[in-house]
Formats: C-alpha cells, structure tokens, sequence
C-alpha cells in the first residue's frame, strides 16, 4: 500500500500508527521559533510558544490562528496539571508558572536552595500532582531566547517540584542540556532528552556532546535510577518527546519526529521541512499529533492516542 512521502518507515509497523491518507499538513506559520504545544480538548484549541517573539499563541481549526498572550515571558513548554490549568516554563521569567483555567496566574517555583534557576525548558505533571521540569540553559546564553545572564547554579539539573510542600528537589544532575521529558503512560518510567550537542543560539553544535533520549526507572514516585539510552538521535538533536497510550516515544529531531519502542528500536520518522522542536497529541481523540517545527504549525492524524493528562 503507497503511504505519503513525509512518513519514512523503518518498519512496516511505523505505517500501521496511521490512517489511510496520513499526510503532514502545515496549519499555520510566520513564527521565529515555535514551542511547547499543548492541547484543551475542552476549548478545542492547541497553545504554543513563539520564544523569541515573546508571544504564546493559539490555533483553533474553528477560529484559526491568534494571540494568547503577550509578552508571555518567553514560555517554552507547556503541560497540563490534574485540574487542567496550564503549567509553563519561562526562560525570561525564569521559572515555571501556571495559569488557571479562568486566567489566574501565579509563578510557581523560582530558585533552588536559594539560587535562581536558569531557564526552565520543558516540564510534565505526575499523577500525584508533582512537577518535574527540565532546566538547561538555552534561555541565558544569549538573548535570543530569554535575557543573557551566568547560571546560578553552575549546572543543568532535571527537578521535581510538589506544590502540595513547595519542596523542589533535584532528580537528575548529570545531564549536559536536559530537554524534553516525558512519563511512560503507568509512570513507572521517565524520558528525558539531552540536547547538549546544540550548544544554543549562535554557538552551533559540539561534537562528543550527548544526542539522545535516557530512560529512568520512578522509584517511589520522587526518585530515578537506572539510567540508560533509548535513543540516539543523529539528525542535530533530540528536543521534545511525546509518549502516546502503548508505550511508543514519539521525539522531535532536526528533520521531523522520530518513533521509537521502549526497548530502544527506531520504527520510522514523520520527515517534516523544518526543525522539529517540539509535539503533541490532541484534537477528537487526542490522535493528531501536533508538532512546532521553527517558523510554523503542522499536523497529521495518527492510530495512535497521547498519553499525557487531563
């Protein structure tokens, strides 16, 4: 059976996540750097990031394209807590926030035993309402993305907040430039990208530097152990991830987004004319991925169902 020329299987398992007639569509563009989609079923609308504009917007196949907010302290990624608020890491604010459903906001956490984060990048919410984020330093080694400044930690650490006890705690500290992450749909696993390789804006990449995505086993819901490599991704790096409701990752890579099994095997890519930053799942079904490539907003329907929450 002839598939579209955008998906590029390894596998004819890849060609089985889509429906008959699957093809990449560009929804919207004209944006510097796209970032940290998420998705309101509730409100029928996808939200992003435009870092470097200083803007989120948002895209409804109802009312089409518009602002959400700006300046929007140049968020990055975005999820969803348990009560369907939106949580976001700011590398401008330098911190990770939330705004609620009626449109209080409120930052979150700001500093780590007593030292200000550096620009927090992307971030999941556990069951349990805890959030774990990562914080490289994209958004301070130029203005590009934030507003320059020296790290005050020293090092790019993966935290989890609870805001039950506002206590942030650092599950991981030896990533070069920790990025998109994402629980396995029981939570007994967490992924994590290392994006060190891109050294950020205007300082190009570095080879030797880390390309991959680990997997972390969740001990007691607070701490992770057995580090390994799920994925290597040579094409620049891995930056967003996705996991979708049987366990397959679905990373973001230089030319599309990447599907690997859990065990480490690459099924296929959906190849993509831009550099992927980031995706999700969402629309009737939360079945169409949606994905922020540099300058503009795609889709494309999938088999498959995301398996972050609400």
């Amino acid at each position: 059976m002839s598939h579209h020329p955008c998906l590029a299987p390894d596998s004819q398992r890849f060609l089985d996540l889509f429906p008959a007639g699957a093809a990449l569509t560009k929804l919207a563009t004209g944006f510097i750097w796209a970032e940290g989609p998420v998705w309101f079923s509730e409100l029928n609308e996808l939200r992003f990031s435009d870092i470097p504009n200083n803007r989120m917007m948002r895209w409804s196949p109802v009312s089409g394209l518009s602002v959400f907010r700006q300046p929007s302290q140049r968020t990055n990624g975005h999820t969803r807590d348990r009560d369907g608020n939106m949580v976001s890491c700011e590398h401008g604010g330098r911190c990770v926030s939330r705004t609620y459903m009626d449109g209080r906001y409120e930052v979150l956490v700001t500093h780590w035993n007593g030292k200000r984060l550096n620009s927090p990048n992307d971030v999941v919410v556990k069951s349990d309402g805890t959030i774990w984020f990562t914080d490289p330093p994209y958004g301070i080694i130029s203005d590009h993305e934030g507003i320059m400044a020296e790290s005050a930690i020293g090092k790019n650490q993966v935290y989890r907040f609870d805001p039950a006890s506002g206590e942030l705690s650092v599950v991981a500290d030896d990533f070069d430039r920790p990025n998109g992450l994402a629980f396995s749909p029981d939570e007994s696993e967490l992924y994590i990208a290392d994006s060190g390789y891109a050294r950020g804006h205007g300082f190009g990449f570095e080879e030797g530097r880390p390309r991959h995505v680990r997997g972390f086993t969740v001990v007691g819901g607070r701490t992770l152990k057995n580090s390994r490599v799920v994925a290597t991704i040579m094409e620049k790096v891995p930056d967003g991830l996705r996991v979708d409701t049987g366990g397959l990752l679905w990373i973001s890579a230089g030319d599309g987004i990447h599907c690997y099994t859990k065990d480490g095997e690459r099924l296929g890519r959906i190849l993509v004319p831009e550099t992927v930053a980031n995706l999700t799942f969402g629309g009737f079904g939360k079945s169409r991925m949606f994905i922020t490539a540099t300058s503009s907003l795609y889709a494309i329907e999938t088999s498959r169902v995301g398996a972050q929450t609400p």
